[in-house]
């Protein structure tokens, strides 16, 4: 429709002349997305983008719908016929216009007050039945869930791999297994450069909508390095890698954040900048081409519109690689950059960086990647310099020297997440109080006292005309998920019984819509895995200010269920306020002492590595 229509001179007359344009940038205003797709949806019985919304001037809408031709068309109506339709009705019947405005945003306000979610406890079960509804839609031939268009949807991965690991299921494994094999092997992965673009366009991951996106990259990032924590299997660092690779090389900001993402389109054309044809491909590797292009099935023919998506579905030994191959890409990605360019959206999201800064913390933890870390830091002490206020409170998005917007719940419980994982990774106990006072301050802004939840947006910001608490996962997991998953981090972590009580309250309202459609809740059923299964808590407590080698050791094998806590004598102090628990284990002379605790039950210390393992095994 931009181009179609809003940039059309007719279409322009007509909206000038009679209505107020307002064109809204989802990323930027997820709120208000929210609640007029919510009136999308019970108006249409569906939604999508680009999402048309013509209300009144107190924001009340009477008429809903998506993408709409400049001219009625086949049975569907044009833009320029609805809005020659409804001006009339304005000037005619306005008080008919107002009646529907003022139905749909009781029926909006109605739906939510109707709920009561008290006294909902999760079980179990809810894994099991998440598992089976995932299991009955994989397919079994390509990977993935369902039909194309296919979504990575990295938090279900998540979920399948935790409860693998939680209940040794080999199906569930399976279908994360596969999934994210055949992901990497298809044309959804840039082989060149790395990094996944949004989605397939068929069922065999080959083609996909070129737009990389800052947060499916992060979550892909923190799947595949779970993936390798939990399986061993080399593939899938191979591929974290290539992740980190592209948001390193494209989407790092000179100042430490990531940028949002780059267009599918070059020069007007979708694909252009990924696709080859071979002659090109023999021009840039001369007598190696032949070996490319065998490698990632590159034809004359072509596999997308007579040009070609490099991959791997149909090589057999995708999982081998070689140096050799890896420079051949680094050839022709030195050829690509120069050949063509994409658009970089710059803008840096509050809520996306916070996942990001999540995965690479993950990632550092696990594969030991020192750039990882750094760029994880430098994005944090972003976010804490250009994207909170005076008064401790976050903004949206960052672009051109301007932070705008009041935060929303996704910058809280997203930066929070991360701060938490970075925490994990450099046992820099700043992270921790950072992640709790952003959670502190989360709580004032969204919760819901009475009934649980968080809201979307602030209770002291503009209103809206409904002030909705997403639950449901969509690309992104829900706020309202990640929160609980931070809360109950926070509570392992500090041992505090406020968390505990927040966090009684947010699965009881979880609990009641994720029983509805286990597995559209994957994210929230991430966070009950933490809940529902017995956790470990490892407090290392070392005469050493530096982290040793052991303790680095100790962290690359660290379990999903496990938490570590380092308590040296430069954070002593530190340390026993932010988690007053860890006051009780005094810092040795010299050496470490490792405490093992077990739902709340410490057991005696136990000193060096191979005596901890034992004592980790034996639980």
């Amino acid at each position: 429709m931009a181009h179609e229509s809003f940039e059309d001179q007719e279409v322009a007359d007509v909206l000038n002349r009679f209505y107020v344009a307002i064109k809204v940038d989802r990323e930027e205003r997820p709120d208000i997305d929210s609640v007029y797709m919510s009136v999308c949806q019970a108006l249409t019985g569906s939604g999508g983008w680009p999402l048309t919304i013509i209300m009144t001037p107190e924001q009340k809408p009477f008429y809903a719908g998506t993408y709409l031709p400049k001219y009625s068309r086949w049975g569907s109506a044009g833009l320029l016929d609805v809005l020659t339709s409804i001006r009339k009705l304005w000037e005619d019947e306005k008080h008919k216009l107002l009646e529907t405005g003022d139905e749909i945003t009781g029926y909006l306000n109605k739906e939510e007050a109707a709920v009561n979610h008290e006294g909902r406890e999760p079980e179990k079960g809810l894994f099991l039945s998440a598992a089976n509804q995932l299991t009955r839609s994989f397919d079994k031939k390509w990977g993935g869930f369902g039909r194309a268009p296919k979504f990575p949807m990295p938090h279900n991965l998540l979920f399948l791999l935790r409860h693998h690991y939680f209940e040794k299921d080999k199906d569930v494994l399976l279908a994360a297994e596969k999934t994210l094999r055949q992901m990497y092997r298809g044309g959804i992965y840039d082989h060149i450069g790395g990094g996944f673009s949004r989605y397939s366009t068929d069922e065999k991951w080959l083609v996909p909508h070129f737009e990389k996106m800052l947060y499916d990259n992060a979550l892909l990032l923190y799947a595949y390095t779970e993936a390798f924590a939990i399986t061993g299997d080399d593939l899938y660092t191979k591929v974290s890698r290539g992740i980190i690779r592209y948001i390193r090389d494209v989407l790092t900001d000179e100042q430490g954040g990531f940028y949002c993402g780059q267009d599918a389109d070059s020069e007007g054309v979708e694909g252009k900048f990924y696709t080859f044809q071979k002659k090109e491909i023999k021009q840039v590797l001369n007598g190696d081409a032949d070996e490319f292009c065998e490698w990632f099935g590159i034809s004359e023919a072509g596999n997308f519109e007579g040009k070609n998506i490099p991959n791997l579905i149909d090589n057999e030994n995708y999982g081998a690689g070689s140096e050799k191959i890896e420079d051949l890409c680094n050839k022709l990605y030195d050829y690509r950059i120069k050949r063509t360019s994409l658009h970089t959206d710059d803008k840096i999201l509050n809520s996306w960086n916070g996942l990001m800064i999540g995965a690479l913390a993950k990632s550092y933890e696990v594969l030991g990647d020192a750039w990882c870390l750094e760029a994880a830091k430098n994005a944090q002490a972003f976010i804490e310099k250009k994207l909170t206020s005076e008064k401790g409170r976050l903004f949206i998005r960052f672009r051109e020297g301007q932070a705008v917007h009041d935060g929303q719940l996704d910058d809280y419980a997203f930066y929070a997440f991360g701060l938490l994982e970075l925490y994990e990774a450099s046992f820099d106990i700043k992270y921790l109080n950072i992640a709790a006072e952003i959670s502190e301050k989360m709580l004032e802004l969204f919760f819901d006292e009475d009934q649980g939840g968080f809201y979307m947006y602030a209770h002291d910001r503009d209103k809206l005309i409904s002030r909705p608490k997403e639950v449901y996962d969509g690309a992104l997991p829900s706020g309202n998920s990640v929160a609980a998953y931070v809360i109950s981090r926070l509570y392992h972590l500090t041992g505090k019984i406020k968390w505990q009580n927040v966090l009684e309250k947010q699965v009881s309202y979880l609990t009641q819509e994720v029983e509805k459609s286990p597995a559209n809740y994957c994210f929230s059923l991430f966070a009950f895995q933490s809940i529902l299964y017995p956790s470990t808590e490892i407090v290392c407590v070392s005469a050493e200010d530096s982290i040793l080698e052991e303790i680095q050791i100790l962290q690359r094998s660290r379990k999903p269920d496990v938490s570590m806590i380092l308590k040296t004598p430069q954070n002593e102090a530190a340390l026993s306020e932010a988690a007053p628990f860890t006051a009780d284990y005094p810092i040795p002379s010299a050496g470490n002492y490792y405490y093992v605790c077990r739902n709340g039950a410490c057991m005696k210390p136990v000193e060096g590595i191979e005596e901890l393992k034992k004592v980790l095994e034996s639980l």
